[in-house]
């Protein structure tokens, strides 16, 4: 397995309608695609609260390019991203780290 771990850094005020987004839109355009999610955060104590952070579990880097490539392209996607954003951009800033676990790791 490999993991992609996604860092939102929202536009400020705007992580209300971010996570609205995910929660009412995203999510289920990924299940369409078959992308998996591994969980979804937000920020208790840490450097900023104006940020959604999120996983995403991939069996191969080819799934990933494949599945991903599929969503962006996705009108319906395209559609959503753009009537969420007519308003401004819902964020400044994202951070993406694609992770391996290790051999002593309790996720596989």
């Amino acid at each position: 397995m490999i993991y992609e771990l996604r860092i939102y850094q929202s536009v400020p005020g705007r992580l209300p309608a971010l996570i609205s987004r995910f929660q009412n839109h995203t999510i289920q355009i990924w299940e369409k695609h078959g992308i998996r999610q591994a969980g979804f955060w937000t920020t208790l104590i840490g450097e900023s609260n104006q940020q959604l952070t999120y996983l995403l579990a991939w069996d191969s880097m080819a799934e990933r390019q494949e599945r991903w490539s599929a969503f962006l392209a996705d009108p319906e996607w395209i559609a959503i991203s753009k009537e969420s954003e007519k308003d401004g951009p819902l964020v400044q800033n994202i951070s993406n780290e694609l992770l391996q676990p290790t051999a002593f790791s309790s996720v596989k």
